[in-house]
């Protein structure tokens, strides 16, 4: 007969240790089948979440063979075929804290939510008579964002806040906020964009994370993107505002960046001045060249190309 092992990660007062559990295997069932069948079986301790069963909730999400996902979606014959094994290591999802076992603490997470506020400000126009009717196009633009369940999964996977969470809000909490701000009916867009700006929004790493262990294949990195580009249109600014428009300005200009003026437009001739040694080294080694400060580069071949792309990229962000 066929066993299925499940070695899990278990936390309780304090202490942290993993435990074995093998029951016989059955086709076709999901992680969350066979976290209920040892909890009802072999140790009603085990404690973890579920509700919904149907991937709608996001209460089950954990982390199975270090990839976060919820128990309730993800097939047990699925992940064993993947990682060609019939031993599935669980843990509670990452970047939360723990209470116990796959229970993990989400009233910090809630109150970094609030942050955005996750709510519509609506437009005058509008009143309980006229309703809030808004265009298919304009209800386009945000509805996929209504898709977010609150899951964690994104955060658990995200490495900007395995490295620090206290100046990141999750990928989640992006999300919540562009949805509000693509939705026509809100007259505040500022409202959401300036806090999340004001909460780590240029600290994103691109990992991309978010958006391959998101189970409704929504994007967060996108939704960050976006964000910044509201910011930026807004007078918002800080080093990765600077350091983005530097960016664009030397591409348009002559297809390659600078980067000598990169730094100063970036950071300032003060703090730049202070990376002083640091350049030098640079320049030692070839990295830089002062002189381009007054001798600057020459366009690159095909440039009108770039431009015309540059253009096409501003034109859609519209």
């Amino acid at each position: 007969m066929r066993q299925i092992t499940y070695r899990i990660h278990r936390f309780n007062e304090g202490r942290a240790y993993e435990e074995t559990f093998t029951f016989n295997y059955e086709a076709d069932r999901t992680i969350l089948w066979g976290l209920q069948k040892i909890k009802d079986t072999i140790d009603p301790t085990l404690t973890f979440v579920a509700a919904c069963r149907s991937a709608v909730c996001g209460a089950c999400s954990v982390k199975v063979n270090g990839q976060a996902m919820l128990g309730c979606e993800a097939k047990i014959d699925e992940v064993t075929e993947r990682f060609g094994s019939d031993v599935i290591t669980i843990a509670p999802i990452g970047n939360f804290d723990v209470i116990r076992d796959l229970v993990v603490d989400w009233e910090a997470k809630v109150s970094r939510l609030k942050e955005v506020a996750p709510w519509i400000f609506v437009k005058p126009e509008f009143t309980t008579k006229t309703g809030t009717r808004q265009t298919a196009a304009d209800f386009k633009k945000f509805v996929m964002n209504t898709e977010c369940i609150l899951c964690g999964c994104c955060a658990s996977e995200c490495n900007k806040l395995s490295a620090n969470r206290e100046d990141f809000l999750d990928p989640y909490v992006y999300t919540k906020a562009n949805r509000f701000v693509m939705d026509s009916r809100d007259v505040s867009p500022m409202a959401h964009t300036t806090p999340a700006f004001n909460h780590g929004l240029w600290k994103c790493v691109h990992c991309m994370n978010c958006i391959t262990r998101c189970p409704k294949h929504l994007k967060p990195e996108k939704d960050i993107s976006n964000l910044r580009r509201v910011a930026t249109q807004a007078g918002l600014s800080n080093k990765g505002t600077r350091h983005a428009i530097a960016f664009k300005q030397d591409l348009l200009k002559t297809g390659r960046l600078n980067e000598v003026t990169m730094s100063l437009k970036t950071d300032g001739l003060l703090d730049s001045a202070k990376q002083g040694l640091y350049a030098l080294r640079l320049w030692k080694h070839g990295k830089i060249n002062p002189f381009e400060l007054v001798v600057p580069h020459k366009p690159v071949n095909g440039i009108e190309g770039v431009r015309t792309i540059g253009r096409a990229v501003e034109e859609a962000g519209k």
